[in-house]
């Protein structure tokens, strides 16, 4: 059987994208939808709209990014994860700061701007109108120091502008969790000066290597302030959620603590293991998991990798297959659509051609220094050729008798923007990761050099107009390889504890049947044990 060498994880990156994150620190980390909207297609002065996402509130949100400088691109990367975040509360639009005129957020519940170019020209127009409105900001970083010049802000704030700590900064304590900061992150943090403790509420600290703190992210009054942009280099444990979680307080008024969990099976195809699936299935039921199956109905080893002769066929050819996937969906089970053939055309793609070891929608290969490099759409691509591909896949569900899947995941969270576009029109709804590049919010042609991927601690509807079921804490792995560590159950739970600062989040991870129940075994212990409930993708839909 075959099993998947390149497993989901945190950092999606490759291409061009490995080298945007070395020069600018770059974090690698439903329903029928509407699309969001970009009005008009042009990278200076484009606007977008989006909706909220299952069980969002009457937020609406204006993002406002930087576009300035060499690396002016940067805005639209971090507006685009922000809005994605932003979605969970509401309705939200993105646009240029460059651009905002008096009185424009007047619109809005509130307002987040991303600082990531220094000294980005700020409208005095923009500056006015944050120091009067009464409404929740949270600003980001850069150019705090443009609007702690203007008159009176020191005495409403309590704080001043202050200056960059480059200090090794490797974890961000939050609600009294040790949240992680990447070593590879050499940007500074801005260190606030507080003139009036009285006003200023320390929401998040930043420790230093011998053991000092200084803000990390503070609120006085309507103002949310974070001393750094928290996409960059994001793991599963990073800071990055004390921000998602903050969000809560400027975007949605608070919420009661629900920690729910998901787990979903992987890579199942029709080369699988009957009794692999039985098994899975007979524990997850015994112990009230609901869970979800990734399924690829055809399998293709156009090289003859495995046995010496090429081999394609589909589960209309593998009935005991067909039939312990019937038994999984009696036990609880969602299949979802794991793409097609879960592998492209007959090259490598980056390993052999073999179903489940190669991506479908997306070209790569693998470096001299045994990374996974992501290169690209294939040459054909194109929201028809997506859509062919997926109603194919639905064609063999439908004649094993196994109902057409209603939520899609794209294999290796890897796609092209028409591909993602096709996935909205046909599905509304995702199960995975997100891959995204610049373009996605001006309607500038797409930079698929500086790619860039997004989890979620909680369901959102996305730029491309789906709602996102999310999967944030990666799955077992017990071999390491291209260049990822091993990564065992404990490692998952200890993941999912750190989720737990987000107030209303998910732990969601992925497993692949193969391995025995074993690992399973503990993996459900344990995050039972942190107090999550397991629910199904569905539950999750649903809001």
């Amino acid at each position: 059987m075959s099993s998947s060498k390149v497993t989901r994880r945190t950092l999606i990156a490759g291409g061009g994208a490995a080298a945007v994150a070395v020069a600018a620190g770059i974090g690698f980390n439903t329903v029928q939808a509407d699309a969001a909207t970009t009005t008009p297609a042009n990278s200076a002065s484009a606007t977008k709209t989006g909706k909220g996402g299952p069980g969002a509130g009457s937020a609406k949100t204006l993002v406002l990014y930087d576009t300035t400088g060499d690396y002016g691109w940067l805005g639209e990367v971090y507006a685009t994860q922000t809005a994605n975040l932003s979605s969970r509360f509401g309705a939200w639009t993105a646009a240029p700061v460059a651009k905002y005129q008096a009185g424009d957020m007047s619109a809005y519940t509130a307002v987040i701007y991303l600082g990531s170019t220094y000294d980005e020209p700020l409208p005095a127009a923009f500056l006015t109108d944050v120091l009067a409105t009464t409404k929740p900001v949270t600003w980001v970083y850069d150019n705090i120091w443009q609007l702690a010049a203007k008159d009176g802000f020191a005495a409403k704030f309590g704080f001043a502008s202050g200056t960059f700590d480059f200090a090794e900064v490797t974890e961000v304590g939050y609600k009294g969790r040790k949240l992680t900061r990447s070593t590879d992150n050499k940007s500074g943090i801005m260190n606030l000066s507080i003139s009036d403790s009285t006003k200023v509420t320390t929401l998040a600290t930043a420790v230093r290597a011998d053991g000092t703190s200084f803000p990390w992210a503070v609120r006085s009054g309507n103002l949310t302030y974070v001393g750094e942009i928290p996409f960059a280099y994001v793991t599963h444990d990073d800071r990055y959620l004390a921000f998602a979680d903050l969000l809560f307080d400027s975007l949605g008024g608070g919420t009661t603590e629900r920690h729910r969990a998901l787990i979903r099976i992987e890579d199942v195809g029709p080369d699988a293991q009957p009794e692999d699936l039985r098994a899975v299935a007979d524990y997850l039921a015994a112990q009230n998991v609901p869970f979800s199956v990734a399924v690829y109905p055809r399998f293709r080893d156009p090289k003859g990798v495995g046995n010496g002769k090429a081999q394609d066929y589909t589960l209309l050819n593998k009935p005991k297959v067909v039939a312990a996937l019937k038994y999984m969906q009696a036990k609880g089970g969602t299949l979802i659509m794991h793409g097609y053939t879960h592998q492209y055309g007959s090259v490598a793609n980056p390993y052999d051609g073999v179903s489940a070891n190669d991506f479908e929608f997306y070209k790569a290969h693998v470096d001299a220094s045994d990374n996974v490099i992501y290169d690209g759409p294939v040459a054909e691509d194109s929201t028809a050729w997506a859509s062919a591909r997926m109603l194919a896949s639905g064609v063999v569900f439908t004649a094993a008798g196994l109902g057409a899947p209603k939520i899609f995941e794209f294999p290796h969270y890897a796609a092209s923007a028409p591909d993602y576009a096709a996935v909205n029109s046909l599905f509304g709804k995702r199960y995975d990761r997100g891959l995204y590049f610049p373009g996605v919010l001006t309607g500038a042609k797409y930079d698929y050099a500086r790619q860039f991927g997004q989890f979620f601690p909680y369901p959102v509807r996305d730029v491309y107009g789906s709602v996102v079921v999310p999967e944030n804490v990666g799955n077992v792995e017990t071999e390491a390889f291209n260049n990822h560590p091993v990564r065992l159950p404990a490692d998952i739970i200890a993941s999912a504890e750190r989720n737990l600062v987000v107030r209303d989040g998910v732990a969601s991870c992925f497993y692949h049947a193969y391995l025995g129940t074993d690992h399973l075994k503990d993996l459900v212990t344990g995050v039972k044990a942190l107090g999550y409930s397991f629910v199904s993708a569905d539950a999750v839909l649903n809001g």
